[in-house]
């Protein structure tokens, strides 16, 4: 099959650093983006004991015309994978001749190390790697399904419940085939590291979104109502984006844009199979959006996501092997975009409330571009105090950063992660207390809404909270 050998080639290019794992899994020509970067991702993930396996059974040395990245997918998906179930194409006939080999030199490698699972082999050697023991998040879609019916669902296949986390060990001491719901986010369900859900029915029919907890933060700190208008100003690949649908309840509008045409085209396909109808598209620069466009006259809410040096990321090892901190020089140039990005975000004449997030550990691209910000918009905007119980704050650069959110494996359990949340301070003098207070549904409201807005006048708008 082509994606085997798409898969090869993307690894190939990450060994000889052509590029990140995601960057060449987007430029491949192969069409099913989904389905290769899941491939190579597992793949990777297994790399250490697909490597020890191959070796042990010589198979390199027995198909001399089989390349080492090949070798590796091929193993991966016979042994760990859906196996080839007759659709390996001319490669089945080749692995049938080496799968009692390879199949027993994986049971000898469980015996040597002591464990009975897959999975147990990854933990081997890894566990003063905090990475390593961040759980499987996943949030339930409530645009398709209910928290509920998710719970039953897994219960049905043999998963014990158990209940609602109270701290970060019962999360830390998660096992086997257990799931808990997540303390702080009711739609987020925790299950145990490594858990692989790519193929499970409801991820694959858009019930469940495969999300770290740090990156579901963003949409529900900015915390639109239902009838808003949202711009997301960076939004592939729309795990973010299809949040603050599910949060408006498909009422009101999203604005989003990105300029990479291929992962705006995978975020479309997103967004269908988790059924968001609010989302508007746009291949164009945020930089390049004029806020006051009368299209964005009503966005009042804004989620910026920008592109960062991902030091944060916990596929990073294996997207960038060896790689260490960002260049200063790197480091310039994505903190120069970013704080052009915040800033002009700041410009939009209605907006209220503003998310700032990073998936960076650097202090250039998070507190420094948040403090430049404000600086350049003195009295406007401040920064909101929010989950005061969070145990990882901002660092101490500037009065107020102490607001800002982090997040790491050692600390919350969760990948590296920067939040900032914007406020403004007075409602803009643009958009009258009653236009702040109750977003509008339609472009042009009846009379019986116009005596309500006029109504709403008398009464103060309030903030809405977090």
């Amino acid at each position: 099959m082509a994606v085997y050998a798409a898969a090869a080639a993307v690894l190939a290019g990450v060994e000889s650093r052509q590029g990140s794992l995601k960057g060449l899994v987007y430029a491949s020509s192969f069409q099913n983006v989904k389905q290769l970067y899941a491939l190579v991702c597992e793949t990777q993930r297994y790399s250490a004991v697909l490597d020890a396996v191959i070796a042990s059974a010589g198979l390199l040395r027995a198909e001399k015309k089989l390349r080492p990245h090949l070798a590796k997918v091929l193993v991966y998906e016979l042994l760990l994978g859906r196996g080839f179930k007759g659709h390996g194409g001319r490669w089945k006939p080749l692995l049938d001749r080496h799968q009692a080999r390879l199949k027993a030199e994986l049971a000898r490698l469980k015996v040597r190390r002591g464990v009975s699972r897959n999975e147990d082999l990854l933990e081997v050697g890894s566990k003063s790697d905090p990475a390593s023991q961040v759980p499987r998040f996943v949030r339930v879609n409530t645009l398709k399904t209910r928290s509920e019916d998710v719970v039953d669902y897994f219960k049905r296949q043999g998963f014990s419940y158990q209940g609602q986390a109270s701290s970060l060990e019962d999360i830390r001491a998660l096992k086997g085939k257990c799931f808990l719901l997540d303390p702080l986010l009711p739609e987020l369900l925790v299950f145990p590291a490594q858990t692989d859900l790519h193929e499970h029915p409801l991820y694959q029919a858009g019930h469940l979104i495969l999300q770290d907890k740090a990156s579901c933060l963003p949409a529900v700190l900015l915390a639109p109502p239902p009838g808003s208008h949202v711009i997301d100003a960076c939004a592939a690949p729309g795990n973010k984006t299809s949040h603050l649908a599910a949060l408006l309840k498909n009422q009101g509008k999203i604005f989003a844009f990105d300029l990479d045409a291929k992962r705006l085209a995978s975020m479309a396909t997103l967004l269908a199979r988790a059924g968001v109808s609010c989302c508007e598209l746009a291949e164009q620069d945020f930089l390049a959006v004029a806020p006051t466009d009368q299209r964005y006259r009503q966005v009042q809410y804004i989620l910026l996501d920008p592109s960062c040096s991902g030091s944060g990321m916990l596929t990073r090892r294996l997207e960038e092997p060896g790689a260490g901190a960002p260049s200063q020089e790197r480091l310039r140039a994505l903190a120069g975009f970013q704080q052009r990005a915040l800033s002009h975000a700041l410009t939009f004449p209605a907006l209220r409330r503003l998310v700032y997030s990073t998936c960076s550990l650097c202090q250039e691209e998070n507190e420094d571009v948040v403090q430049a910000a404000l600086q350049q918009s003195p009295g406007a905007f401040r920064l909101a105090p929010v989950l005061p119980s969070w145990p990882h704050r901002g660092l101490g650069t500037f009065p107020g950063a102490e607001h800002c959110l982090r997040a790491s494996p050692d600390t919350t359990l969760t990948g590296g992660f920067f939040i900032a949340v914007l406020e403004r301070v007075e409602v803009p003098s643009a958009v009258s207390q009653a236009e702040a207070s109750i977003p509008e549904l339609t472009s042009s409201p009846g009379p019986r809404r116009k005596r309500r807005r006029r109504k709403a006048a008398a009464t103060p708008s309030t903030q809405p909270g977090t």
